[in-house]
């Protein structure tokens, strides 16, 4: 038996784990209690611990631990016993109570995962969480796998497309007032304002590392974030998980009836709309019927999300499409409008064609950037991560005079540090002075000084002490300080 903390699990966890590891023991025994949300967890586990589940998921009784370990080879016993530990904190296989998630003596299954895993493989019953399909109407237009892909695509790329020009005119169209607000949320736009133009939502360094990741990874961060607002909305968080997995388990091209759907359920189908991940064609009169997209079926699988990957920094091709020259010329080989407004956050345009993109990384068009938040790592990085093939064969990668010259400018910018305080100044002697300076630099406040012309620079948390200070120095001195 094996206790305290384990070792991690070799393999990248889905983005969710995390999150179910922190809810509590009824909320997760509420979601298994649903066959596909255990369908769903069970394929956002790493190969191991879904290995570990098939084993004794037909068992009727658990089986001692030191039986398992007995199956494990001495290579595997550190991966072996880590994904135990991961399951044991997502309540997949109980816990002894005495010794919180340490990995138990006995090993079996949560008694309502397992039966509602079992029920989700054998099929039966008429619980219709994998959703109820929608009766066929002959009078209703017939709604094509690419009319879903391209409603998917048209709904994703306008959120990108918001966050790469930062609200302004050059975002084909807005995002709904729901996704904004997530966006704000999120930390990935915040709201600025001006004299000129007024209020502007604008890119931040965390929404350009957003850009960066892959279009799988950016979905389920705004799912993530749109989790973490249900309390404030007075949603079931139960439900809503169980809706997402509904969905991810539900079949591609089939109308769905929203009859057996939740009141909360009921909301979120109209967020995600917004988002891409469902699709109600108009004309269906009072009854409520809706199509998962591609972007919902491929929730917890390894699929594409769509036939044409949507996104502009998770990039069209596996191939690079940047040639990136010691002078900081640039060049991209790309038609792709996203892929081009994000090399237009910190590159100057000089000639467009069609299919090429021809540009300079300069100190203004840098600077640009870095106002708005993105640093020079991540300039680089991007750089990096979309070199063209004919880049790989350079050791370094990209030019070191570029790199070094991006860096630069970011120090050029920071080398002004502001710091909020208190000028303290006007001393009636320089030994008053000296004694309330002596004292702010004990307490570590001084952050500026001039002692000829008797005045220092304290920070704002220690105005207070200074204050007082100089005050019981005027009483005890009756008055003269």
């Amino acid at each position: 038996m094996a206790e305290g903390k384990a070792p991690a699990v070799a393999g990248t966890n889905h983005a969710l784990v995390p999150f179910l590891q922190r809810q509590n023991q009824s909320s997760l025994s509420r979601l298994y209690s649903k066959p596909s949300a255990c369908l769903a967890v069970f394929r956002l586990l790493s190969p191991v611990q879904r290995q570990l589940v098939m084993n004794i998921l037909w068992l009727e009784n658990p089986v001692a631990a030191t039986t398992m370990n007995s199956w494990v080879t001495r290579d595997g016993r550190q991966l072996y016993q880590a994904a135990i530990f991961e399951l044991c904190k997502m309540h997949i296989v109980p816990a002894q109570s005495n010794i919180g998630t340490a990995i138990p003596a006995k090993l079996g299954l949560n008694s309502t995962f397992k039966a509602s895993l079992r029920l989700a493989i054998v099929g039966g019953g008429d619980h219709r969480t994998f959703g109820a399909p929608a009766p066929q109407t002959p009078n209703l237009p017939p709604v094509t796998l690419h009319m879903l892909d391209a409603y998917a695509t048209e709904r994703w790329e306008t959120i990108l497309h918001f966050m790469v020009s930062s609200g302004t005119d050059q975002s084909p169209s807005r995002p709904s007032p729901g996704v904004l607000h997530l966006l704000q949320k999120s930390g990935l736009m915040v709201t600025t304002i001006s004299m000129t133009s007024g209020t502007a939502m604008k890119i931040t360094s965390r929404g350009f590392q957003f850009l960066l990741n892959s279009p799988h990874a950016q979905l389920w961060e705004l799912l993530l974030h749109y989790l973490g607002l249900v309390d404030q909305r007075n949603m079931d968080l139960v439900e809503v998980l169980s809706f997402l997995f509904m969905l991810s388990t539900m079949e591609l091209g089939q109308e769905y009836t929203g009859d057996n759907l939740t009141q909360t359920q009921l909301m979120m189908l109209d967020d995600l709309r917004d988002y891409g991940l469902a699709y109600q064609r108009p004309g269906t009169g009072t009854t409520l019927r809706f199509f998962p997209t591609r972007l919902a079926t491929t929730l917890t699988s390894s699929l594409a999300e769509l036939p044409r990957t949507v996104g502009a920094a998770g990039g069209t091709s596996a191939s690079g499409f940047i040639i990136l020259e010691t002078n900081y010329r640039l060049y991209a080989y790309t038609d792709n409008p996203l892929q081009i407004a994000v090399l237009n956050l910190f590159v100057t345009f000089k000639s467009r064609f069609p299919n090429l993109v021809v540009g300079m990384v300069t100190r203004d068009s840098v600077k640009k950037a870095l106002a708005n938040g993105i640093s020079a790592e991540q300039i680089i990085a991007y750089l990096s991560a979309h070199a063209h093939p004919q880049m790989h064969k350079n050791n370094p990668l990209l030019p070191v005079t570029v790199q070094d010259q991006i860096r630069l400018w970011e120090l050029e910018r920071n080398r002004v540090k502001a710091d909020e305080g208190f000028l303290w100044t006007e001393f009636t002697s320089q030994a008053d002075y000296d004694l309330v300076r002596d004292y702010a630099s004990k307490l570590n406040l001084v952050i500026w000084e001039n002692p000829q012309k008797r005045m220092f620079f304290a920070s704002t948390d220690g105005h207070a002490n200074i204050r007082t200070f100089i005050e019981r120095r005027r009483q005890a001195m009756g008055g003269n300080m």
